[in-house]
């Protein structure tokens, strides 16, 4: 069942911060080993640096900095909501912050094709 603070805007944004974060941790210990190869075994490195031209990976690739950007600026909106005062606009900040993560990944997806 939902909640009523659940169908508010500012928890949507609550969760995609906490997601897109908990995404992230999971990514980093697959990058480490990834920059890892580069040190003990460029020959791998290469082979998944290649894998990297596939379609799929792009799109993967395009989610992956989503990721980062929604983490990024719904951080930014935290600090900035903590040092401001409550206002009616924190909606409008929230659904700010989402469509500035899609216009960066987006933008990085349109170079990376």
């Amino acid at each position: 069942m939902i909640k009523p603070h659940q169908k508010h805007t500012l928890w949507f944004a609550f969760l995609m911060h906490r997601l897109s974060g908990l995404g992230l941790a999971l990514f980093l210990p697959a990058h480490f080993y990834l920059l890892s190869l580069a040190l003990t075994q460029p020959e791998r490195m290469d082979a998944y640096l290649s894998w990297g031209d596939n379609p799929l990976v792009k799109i993967a690739e395009f989610g992956l900095v989503f990721l980062l950007a929604v983490h990024f600026f719904g951080g930014l909106r935290l600090m900035a909501f903590e040092s401001l005062s409550w206002t009616g606009g924190q909606k409008t900040a929230a659904a700010c912050t989402v469509a500035a993560a899609f216009a960066v990944s987006t933008v990085f997806l349109l170079r990376a094709i």
